[in-house]
């Protein structure tokens, strides 16, 4: 059996920019939000693969892109070993029940006319799987298994008379019930009150061991990556610059983007004064992405080939990747 259970080739999505039909003719263009712009990785068996970068860097867009929520532009996406690019909606139908998703705002995802009971277990009844009593006893159990309790009481109860603690339990308990192997975690507890926000990850990494779960686990935060994830990749502005296991990343940033995430972590102490240079400005226009690298406008360390060339992926250690010209001089 194939180490990988995805595997992301290429993967594009332009999404196009609607303009008034005057401007359209006028120009005779059309433009394009770049919001994925040529990514490639693998997610192993088992693991916890981390996205990470600045909002506006494609990383949402990519994991409802792995899914097939939305359709890639160009690409690739190897799951158990088929490419779910070239499957009907029907096929993706059947395949749904091994790919599930935890949507970053709880309360916008729960269908506020649905009890959360019926929520979770709506899958059920979708696929087929089992309705009435049957469904009840399955979504009480996973309920008990995120911590929804007393589960009984909470079945009956509607999203907005939940914490926002107990909606994101609810959430995860609905991606669960179906026993996937893949789940996309996009933002989990990203809504959830910092006091909880332990909790919530100490849950996941949980279930993970008793379910045997693989996540795609889609964070801002590198704090909370460090936590949970086995690898991680850092996008920005629709490409992945850097790649790796976890503590090669953290522990020997190649890529001044990703040195600058890390240098902006919080650190619990008063005395601490930060002294590496942060990024200028924001993130560039998607639509009209910077030429040659795309961090270069941004970048402190930035030279003339910067501007010119696009640099690609290599290796700087085992298994760790980096997008630098600096790496190759």
């Amino acid at each position: 059996m194939n180490d990988n259970l995805v595997e992301v080739r290429d993967l594009k999505k332009w999404f196009p920019v609607q303009t008034s039909f005057i401007e359209t003719l006028m120009t005779r263009r059309l433009d394009y939000v770049r919001a994925v712009d040529g990514v490639s990785f693998d997610i192993k068996r088992g693991e916890v693969f981390g996205l990470a970068g600045e909002s506006g860097s494609g990383k949402t867009t990519t994991g409802r892109l792995i899914l097939r929520l939305i359709e890639p532009t160009q690409g690739h996406i190897i799951f158990n070993g088929q490419d779910i690019v070239a499957l009907n909606s029907k096929q993706m139908r059947e395949l749904r029940r091994q790919m599930q998703i935890i949507f970053q705002d709880p309360y916008a995802s729960l269908n506020p006319r649905m009890k959360i009971g019926d929520g979770i277990g709506h899958a059920l009844e979708i696929h087929g799987i089992a309705r009435g009593e049957d469904k009840r006893e399955r979504v009480i159990t996973i309920m008990e298994k995120v911590g929804l309790t007393p589960a009984a009481t909470l079945y009956e109860k509607y999203p907005h008379q939940l914490s926002g603690g107990q909606r994101q339990r609810a959430v995860i308990a609905r991606a669960l019930i179906l026993t996937p192997e893949l789940i996309v975690a996009d933002e989990p507890i990203a809504m959830a009150d910092v006091s909880v926000r332990a909790l919530l990850l100490e849950l996941m990494i949980r279930l993970k061991e008793e379910f045997g779960l693989t996540y795609l686990f889609i964070t801002h935060d590198l704090a909370t990556a460090k936590y949970i994830c086995d690898r991680i990749a850092i996008m920005y502005l629709g490409r992945i610059v850097e790649m790796g296991p976890l503590k090669e990343v953290y522990g020997h940033a190649g890529h001044p983007y990703t040195q600058a995430l890390l240098a902006a972590v919080p650190v619990p102490d008063p005395h601490f004064r930060r002294t590496a240079a942060l990024p200028r400005g924001e993130i560039p226009n998607p639509v009209n992405p910077p030429s040659g690298c795309r961090f270069h406008p941004r970048c402190p360390v930035a030279i003339e080939i910067c501007s010119q060339e696009e640099p690609e992926l290599v290796q700087i250690a085992d298994s760790h990747y980096a997008a630098c010209h600096l790496l190759t001089r």
